[in-house]
């Protein structure tokens, strides 16, 4: 008996970049990925939270995942959809019944019925394969009940043993349910969140505000396997080999263009893992971060070109070093790409105030913007510690999730 999962994360459908929607990548993505499900043979795919970029996604992102839902179970494959930080498990669970027709199982959020996070993930004649410990993104408010007096370290502390409770129980279910089949299945976790170690990017946003830096993988229970989400760069947790995350599938920041993106093709056979092969997602949208002075970036962007085509022209983040003191650098940044397959969509100023830059044809509105976005941008203006713009960043985000859970 085997059984083939293949593990993504962060697809943020519905994301727009600076202006730009990534509805075009997401197409590409979602057709590559059917095409890796039938020539792999996957009996799952599991999406370990962040299907979409925010809570109210637009109709195109919403039609993409339900497109997607339709050719998996064309394919013969089950689809697995874990809430993120970015999801919101209203929106999610709204669905929830009719997709479970489709062969398409969701958990939005923490619910209070534990068994409905423990699911037996068949193959594709129909046989238990495994035991899924389904958990999505987990709130403070689904775990544990705040008191006044709390430290910050306490808040901490209390909020880490809650969550592995909620892993432990969960364990304890699955184990109970593997019982209860009498069959030698391997159990599996998800989780969306931050672990000790784990390496992000500018994209990721802090989701424990004031209370979870990262949980400690001693706490997760001895599942076979854990497949997270939250992380975009693909990578292992701490070195070890089970404990993985799988890392988004685009770029969703320039920092992360460099990255190779990648899914995870799992295979368990005798009540075990077997095997972890990384399968590289091709690039659908050349991306690149640039630094130097205008003569060297001159250079830098004419070599960058060759990656991009008039059709899919290279996005741009241009950081001027030494010339960065003039009043004209849009136009001279403008005039270095002219007749070039590039967009600029971001340029900075080493020195000064750093202030953030978008090309003519990239203007931003309010409505392509999160709440979180528009206080990023206007944190950009002001000249600022590191430290400094730190405290403030999570003072804004402790006002923003005490408005959000009114």
């Amino acid at each position: 008996m085997s059984l083939r999962i293949l593990h993504t994360s962060d697809w943020h459908l519905g994301q727009h970049f600076m202006g730009k929607t990534r509805q075009v990548e997401h197409q590409a993505f979602c057709a590559w990925l059917l095409q890796q499900v039938r020539e792999q043979a996957v009996d799952v795919l599991l999406i370990a939270g962040d299907v979409f970029d925010t809570g109210s996604p637009p109709s195109y992102a919403r039609e993409q995942y339900y497109r997607l839902v339709v050719e998996l179970r064309d394919a013969g494959c089950a689809l697995v959809v874990l809430g993120g930080n970015h999801d919101s498990p209203a929106m999610l669970g709204e669905s929830r019944s009719l997709l479970a027709q489709l062969g398409t199982q969701v958990v939005p959020g923490v619910g209070v019925d534990l068994t409905e996070q423990v699911l037996v993930l068949n193959d594709r004649a129909g046989l238990p394969g495994a035991i899924l410990c389904a958990i999505p993104f987990i709130r403070p408010r689904d775990v544990m009940a705040s008191h006044a007096g709390q430290s910050a370290q306490d808040k901490q502390q209390s909020l880490q043993q809650a969550i592995a409770e909620h892993y432990r129980a969960l364990y304890d279910l699955a184990l109970s349910k593997r019982t209860e089949l009498d069959l030698a299945l391997p159990i599996i976790a998800t989780g969306h969140l931050t672990t000790v170690g784990a390496s992000a990017s500018e994209s990721v946003r802090e989701i424990y505000v004031g209370s979870l830096e990262a949980f400690p993988t001693s706490a997760f229970p001895p599942a076979d396997y854990i497949a997270l989400g939250h992380i975009h760069r693909p990578q292992k947790v701490g070195g070890l080999e089970h404990i993985r995350y799988s890392g988004s599938p685009i770029a969703l920041s320039f920092d992360e263009a460099r990255q190779q993106k990648e899914v995870l093709l799992l295979e368990f056979g005798d009540a075990a893992l077997q095997a972890i092969t990384p399968l590289p997602v091709p690039v659908f949208q050349p991306m690149a971060s640039l630094r130097g002075s205008l003569k060297e970036l001159a250079v830098a962007i004419a070599d960058i070109a060759a990656q991009g085509t008039p059709e899919r022209p290279v996005w741009l983040e241009v950081q001027v070093s030494s010339d960065d003191y003039l009043s004209d650098l849009q136009s001279r940044i403008n005039g270095l790409c002219e007749g070039l397959p590039v967009e600029v969509l971001r340029i900075r100023r080493e020195r000064g105030n750093a202030t953030a830059s978008l090309a003519s044809e990239a203007r931003e509105t309010l409505d392509e913007l999160s709440v979180e976005d528009v206080f990023a941008r206007r944190l950009q203006q002001e000249v600022l510690e590191e430290e400094d713009a730190q405290r403030l960043q999570g003072l804004y985000r402790q006002v923003l999730e005490a408005v959000q859970g009114q």
